[in-house]
């Protein structure tokens, strides 16, 4: 686990470990948390990314027509 600083800007930097495991990119959009004492970021994906993460899903459902718009 490290550690980091936060600025006077209440900035802080993501240790280059954590950036790697989780594949974070400059500029990338990050959701901010506050559970209890902590805070928490997670990195928010594209829905795109979602694609086939429901294996098995019976998509042959029919929908309302309100559904459909």
């Amino acid at each position: 686990m490290e550690t980091v600083s936060v600025s006077t800007k209440y900035q802080v930097v993501i240790p280059r470990a954590a950036r790697k495991q989780l594949h974070i990119e400059p500029g990338q959009k990050m959701q901010v948390i506050g559970y209890d004492d902590r805070v928490v970021f997670v990195p928010v994906r594209p829905i795109k990314a979602a694609r086939g993460s429901l294996p098995g899903l019976d998509t042959t459902v029919a929908r309302d027509e309100e559904d459909r718009v």
